[in-house]
């Protein structure tokens, strides 16, 4: 007989039971049945015209089904919140982004997922930490399905993916991201989590630099075969955080299309959902690699890479040593930092120019295809805030000019680091940011970085960011 998993949100209409037997040929009679025996769910997955509610998704097995749908005897039919809101990732460019008053910040550490609630931008207060001495890679959840997802890696048992409907409750680990039998390989870390397109589609980059892909909503995860088999892997070298796949950009309205890059091997993107794979470097500079050395090379190391939603073709780019961007889809890059190598730029990044340009996270207005924000370190030998001023750098004409943002932020002997994942936006408007630092600071603006506070100290070396709210 078909089972019905239920969401916890549910299970109190249901005496507690998240698992129901229901009689049915088709998903339709299976829900019927579902409230026959348990009244208290009637109108809640389906409305009072029969139909499944706009803020409910029911997958059977790894795929969205609808009413119509059959069923076997030993289906699984999951019944799935689609919470409507915003985040880091915008999934409609038309969204007013009004995220009102209150907001929800998710902090992965070395210690735990912290989750912070209150004003945007203000002080905030610690909810739950979830996942206590296991470090958290990153946390976000999904504007669309309304889940939320970790990546956690134990000291000793390795990587893995948990699946939460609140991020301060119970947390379900996933099947996988996995290598299969036969790769020779397993994975390291979870880098990121994408939401795709399609409903109940996600991306996850992870080291060792391998591309997995979800279709029922992060429960299990594929490899996906053209970017690991690349003729050119054996030749493939990492960075200091190891060999890792970082940045995925879903490309607005074309779910076949993405664009990620990979530290230390460049951009690299689709246009057939991941079968074949092109490579693009044309105008990055690997200054760390001598000159002869850098024609030809595989060896671009990005921090970070982050795509305007309304003019998909606009790419910024946080590189190992440049701050770039790219007009043709990131096929081409041009250095927009700004910075005089001879060592003359102005050190208080008051001029136009950066006052350096390494670094790990960068922001793009999803509003605005000309402003973004990064934060820049000394260099690559001395990875802290220049000078021992923590300034966030906007600009707003596409890299032309730069100016720091520091109203609120410690200006003197404040030697700290914002890590890649670190730095995020919450879709609001005006614009909300934050950021954490390896010393457990996280910072908070509610107007585009024009103001700042601390929203949350004393946690532990922080390594991602992200609102969900």
């Amino acid at each position: 007989m078909p089972v019905i998993i239920l969401p916890t949100s549910l299970r109190g209409r249901a005496k507690g039971l998240d698992r129901i037997e229901a009689p049915g040929a088709t998903v339709a009679e299976c829900l019927l049945a579902l409230e026959r025996s348990y009244p208290d769910l009637k109108g809640w997955v389906l409305d009072d015209r029969g139909r499944i509610r706009r803020h409910v998704n029911v997958f059977v097995g790894n795929s969205k089904a609808a009413l119509e749908q059959t069923v076997r005897a030993d289906d699984e039919v999951h019944v799935l919140q689609a919470i409507s809101g915003g985040g880091q990732v915008m999934r409609d460019s038309r969204d007013s982004g009004d995220v009102g008053d209150s907001g929800e910040v998710l902090v992965g550490t070395k210690k735990g997922l912290i989750v912070l609630r209150g004003p945007r931008g203000r002080a905030m207060k610690t909810v739950s930490r979830q996942f206590p001495g296991q470090v958290v890679e990153y946390a976000m959840r999904d504007p669309t399905s309304g889940l939320y997802y970790a990546s956690v890696t134990h000291g000793q048992f390795g990587a893995h993916v948990y699946i939460a409907e609140d991020p301060t409750d119970d947390w379900q680990q996933a099947d996988g991201p996995a290598f299969p039998e036969g790769t020779d390989a397993s994975v390291d870390r979870v880098w990121v989590i994408q939401p795709g397109l399609d409903d109940g589609v996600l991306w996850a980059g992870v080291a060792p630099a391998a591309l997995f892909e979800s279709r029922d909503a992060g429960r299990t995860w594929q490899l996906n075969r053209g970017l690991w088999d690349q003729p050119t892997r054996p030749d493939w070298e990492g960075g200091l955080g190891g060999l890792c796949l970082h940045s995925i950009c879903q490309w607005p309205e074309d779910p076949e299309r993405l664009t990620l890059a990979i530290s230390s091997v460049g951009v690299w993107q689709t246009e057939d959902g991941g079968a074949s794979w092109s490579r693009y470097s044309e105008g990055l500079v690997p200054r760390y690699l001598p000159e002869e050395a850098r024609a030809g090379t595989l060896n671009h190391c990005v921090h970070k890479l982050e795509q305007s939603p309304i003019e998909p073709d606009t790419f910024y780019m946080q590189f190992h040593g440049g701050v770039y961007r790219s007009d043709d889809a990131g096929h081409t890059w041009q250095d927009i930092a700004g910075v005089d190598r001879e060592g003359d730029s102005d050190a208080e990044g008051n001029a136009d120019g950066l006052p350096a340009d390494f670094g790990f996270p960068i922001v793009v207005d999803p509003r605005d295809p000309d402003r973004a924000w990064v934060i820049p370190l000394v260099a690559d030998l001395d990875r802290v805030t220049p000078e021992g001023k923590v300034r966030v750098f906007e600009t707003r004409d596409r890299g032309d000019s730069w100016r720091p943002q520091t109203t609120g932020l410690p200006q003197e002997n404040a030697y700290l680091t914002v890590l890649r994942q670190a730095f995020c936006h919450d879709g609001g408007d005006p614009l909300g940011l934050y950021f954490g630092t390896e010393s457990g600071v996280v910072f908070g603006s509610p107007d585009g970085g024009e103001t700042w506070s601390v929203i949350a100290e004393n946690l532990p070396p922080i390594g991602s960011v992200r609102a969900s709210r």
